[in-house]
């Protein structure tokens, strides 16, 4: 009985250590397209690389919507939409594709955004309802005809695009 407490005693001191260790090991992610690496996280930063479609990456950190990656090149930063995390997979890398630009990730397919311009986070996390602002910004809204009525003011006339369809109960 004593050896057995004993045991369970050292799994439970020991439990931690394993998993910090694991947790300070860096994320591995595989590209989703040819893409090129900055030096920092800005679209027009200085080139410090560039990875091809299916190359395997180390992942260091994250700011925004930029990855700080690592490759067996170079290091430095990319949009965090041109990497899928985890391992590769045998699987559809299209599939990976999809996900990312649609910010479904992970078994649950959660929906995420990349970022909000123009808010901060903390006044996201702050932000309440306002019924006054709500009526306030319904009252902007135009039926179809006062549409039609200011375009006709303005001379504008339609334009047909063969690729859009009227949903229903659309009129035209």
């Amino acid at each position: 009985m004593k050896s057995k407490f004993k045991a369970m005693f050292m799994t439970a001191c020991l439990l931690p250590v394993f998993y910090g260790s694991a947790a300070l090991a860096a994320e591995t992610g595989t590209a989703l397209k040819n893409d090129t690496i900055r030096k920092e996280p800005y679209a027009d930063a200085k080139s410090a690389g560039s990875f091809t479609r299916g190359e395997s990456l180390e992942i260091l950190s994250k700011q925004g919507a930029w990855l700080q990656v690592k490759t067996k090149k170079s290091t430095g930063w990319v949009r965090l939409l041109s990497v899928k995390r985890g391992a590769s997979s045998a699987g559809s890398q299209s599939a990976g594709v999809l996900a990312a630009a649609s910010g479904r990730a992970g078994t649950g397919q959660v929906v995420s955004t990349t970022g909000v311009r123009g808010l901060s986070e903390q006044e996201l996390k702050a932000a309440k309802f306002n019924e006054s602002e709500i009526k306030t910004m319904e009252s902007y809204t135009l039926s179809a005809d006062d549409g039609r009525n200011f375009a006709d003011a303005g001379k504008l006339k339609p334009i047909a695009f063969a690729n859009l369809k009227a949903a229903k109960g659309d009129t035209k």
